[in-house]
């Protein structure tokens, strides 16, 4: 299958590129990059550092450096990625170049190569996404279908992790969510609902670090930071698996329940970037939800089976 990934590199985001890497069934055909974990110039750094290391083929193209409109929060989440945006390790600058091409261009480009053939997988801002959509009307028919980390819906208890009600990647340009949820694709959300019922610790990534090659060990050494971000509002060296398993979703769409839905992105007010969803035929008629296509949203999970399949499939960068 092939694939886009339009990505803000972090800690989570480089386990989620890897994973692709890992896959067989996956033609990698682009790496868009966007702001979100840390600045656009260091996402992208980040991008072209983890082409040059693990050599995949895929060319690199720059998106979008802030939100269409109002977003949740100032700056970058250095806190949780580091100033590096991979956990502050240790990193030689990359001699690749990213392509000329700016990302919602190249979106546009790779769609209409290889029309109804690419799954685009979007673990960051929508951003991209949405100014590709500008560009191109035909974007959702030509598209196979989108696959996104984001939202939370309130399922197994969970709320939001940048305000009680927003996710950070929806939250950090809710417009444009609002933009892409309702542009008439085929999408699939991962949301928190899913993610955080996905935990792993120190021992999964110890189990990378010893079988998975140098990988493994990217993996483990820059999600310490991250583990310790988690620890220091948990007390417990945990983590959830976010963009790795809209990865998951995409390659075991049976380890995860999904549920059909209208879905809006709120863009002003206390509830900024919350994904609220409805039924596809809501009981009154509201021209909020008037027409809005429907989306599938991810509601429950096998969690011990993501975890297994994501340490299986990154094991081969061990052979």
């Amino acid at each position: 299958m092939k694939v886009i990934f339009d990505t803000d590199v972090g800690i989570d985001d480089a386990v989620a590129l890897l994973l692709l890497e890992a896959s067989p069934e996956v033609d990698l055909i682009g790496v868009v990059t966007g702001f979100g974990n840390a600045s656009l110039a260091t996402t992208t750094r980040n991008a072209l550092y983890l082409k040059e290391r693990f050599g995949y083929a895929a060319p690199v193209f720059q998106g979008a450096a802030d939100s269409l409109a109002e977003r949740l929060g100032e700056g970058v989440p250095d806190f949780v990625h580091g100033k590096n945006g991979l956990g502050d390790i240790d990193l030689v600058e990359p001699t690749l170049s990213v392509d000329p091409m700016p990302g919602a261009e190249a979106i546009v480009a790779l769609a209409r190569q290889y029309p109804g053939e690419v799954t685009l997988v979007a673990v960051g801002r929508m951003t991209n996404v949405a100014q590709a959509l500008a560009l191109d009307a035909e974007l959702p028919k030509l598209l196979k279908n989108i696959v996104i980390m984001g939202g939370v819906f309130g399922f197994n208890g969970h709320r939001g992790n940048v305000s009680p009600v927003t996710e950070a990647n929806i939250g950090g340009d809710p417009l444009a969510a609002d933009i892409v949820l309702g542009c008439g694709a085929e999408i699939v959300v991962v949301g928190l609902d899913v993610t955080n019922e996905t935990i792993v610790d120190q021992a999964f990534f110890e189990r990378l670090r010893d079988n998975a090659g140098d990988a493994g060990k990217l993996i483990h050494d820059s999600n310490q930071f991250y583990l310790q971000f988690h620890y220091d509002k948990s007390g417990v060296y945990e983590c959830p698996v976010h963009d790795a398993s809209a990865v998951a979703y995409l390659l075991r769409p049976d380890l995860f329940v999904t549920q059909t839905a209208v879905v809006r992105v709120v863009t002003k007010g206390i509830a900024l970037g919350q994904t609220i969803h409805a039924d596809p035929q809501p009981y009154y008629d509201i021209k909020a939800w008037h027409d809005r296509p429907t989306i599938e949203i991810c509601i429950g999970v096998d969690a011990t089976a993501v975890r297994e399949f994501c340490e299986s499939t990154l094991s081969v960068f061990g052979n």
